[in-house]
């Protein structure tokens, strides 16, 4: 067994409350997973326990502490994404959260969870064109929309024009009631969602009655040219070869296109190709270009959303190989 001391000075009670979470549940957290001892008297900490589990302890509470200093706020939710990281020894903990995106209308820090949304997050600040693929709850279309509200807010850009393939599960739009409109916006809802979660519902209506936030299927980007504009195409797998080239060529002068999809879970019609896993065939040599691939591990909703992926991956593996 391996004792370490760490000597933290907390300038608040605030910092203190932070650090170890109501009922100290931050301390009883990492002392679960890495099956450690951790004490606490005054600013002094003590760790105790396997010496490669202290060593990887102190680390993460190195940098916890770090990130309180800098003013950041850590939620349970963090804490657990940071053992994560810690655990899996995918990238530093405070260099992935110091990568935030400043929301200013809600005066809020919306920070990446994992290495690869931070890269994510660095590609789409980088290049103008970006692909984001991985499954369901990796953060790929609310972290573009965030990007997308800061730039904004930033005046980087005049408006935000986010679209999807009106394609899902199978369904026929002519089956489902009402015009145009009412019949797309149940598959629109999911980016209705995040958009209210980062300006709120007031200012989200008035950026949409004003035309400044568009949100439509994809059908209605055809013969436009999209400038000034950050641009966002979710649920991209849905696309066909020729959407995919359609939104593409949209794009110009001083904008930006996010394109987002996850290529196990494909709604288009048997012997139709995807348009995405064309594109991604098609344009991986362009520069300029950037790609992201998330996986079950990159996964920020509910625990169990991460077991059931993987579950499903080596299930479908298992069908492949018998």
């Amino acid at each position: 067994m391996s004792l370490l001391v760490k000597d933290f000075e907390f300038k608040s009670e605030r910092e203190w409350y932070l650090f170890f979470g109501r009922n100290e549940e931050n301390i009883k957290l990492i002392e679960k997973s890495f099956k450690v001892k951790i004490t606490a008297r005054g600013g002094r900490v003590s760790i105790t326990g396997q010496r490669d589990d202290v060593e990887r302890v102190s680390t993460l509470l190195d940098q916890i502490y770090h990130l309180l200093e800098e003013g950041h706020t850590l939620k349970k939710s963090d804490i657990e994404f940071s053992i994560r990281m810690v655990k899996e020894g995918e990238g530093k903990v405070k260099e992935v959260f110091s990568e935030g995106i400043y929301i200013s209308s809600k005066k809020k820090m919306v920070t990446p969870k994992s290495e690869n949304q931070r890269r994510y997050l660095e590609a789409i600040k980088s290049y103008d064109i970006v692909f984001g693929v991985g499954p369901a709850g990796t953060g790929k279309t609310y972290l573009a929309v965030a990007m997308a509200v800061n730039a904004l807010s930033r005046r980087e850009v005049e408006r935000i024009v986010i679209t999807r393939p009106a394609v899902e599960a199978g369904e026929k739009l002519g089956f489902l009631p009402g015009d145009l409109v009412e019949k797309v916006s149940p598959y629109l809802r999911p980016i209705y969602d995040a958009l209210f979660d980062l300006v709120g519902f007031d200012k989200a209506e008035r950026f949409l009655d004003k035309g400044i936030v568009e949100v439509a299927p994809l059908a209605f980007m055809r013969g436009r040219t999209l400038n000034n504009a950050f641009v966002i195409l979710d649920e991209a797998q849905n696309t066909t070869s020729e959407q995919m080239k359609m939104f593409l060529t949209r794009l110009g002068y001083d904008s930006k296109a996010v394109i987002t999809g996850d290529i196990t879970q494909i709604d288009l019609p048997k012997n139709t190709k995807s348009g995405l896993v064309e594109a991604l065939e098609i344009l991986s040599g362009i520069e300029g270009i950037a790609f992201v691939f998330f996986s079950e591990k990159d996964v920020v909703r509910h625990p169990l959303v991460r077991k059931i992926i993987k579950a499903y991956e080596e299930r479908e593996i298992e069908e492949e190989a018998g």
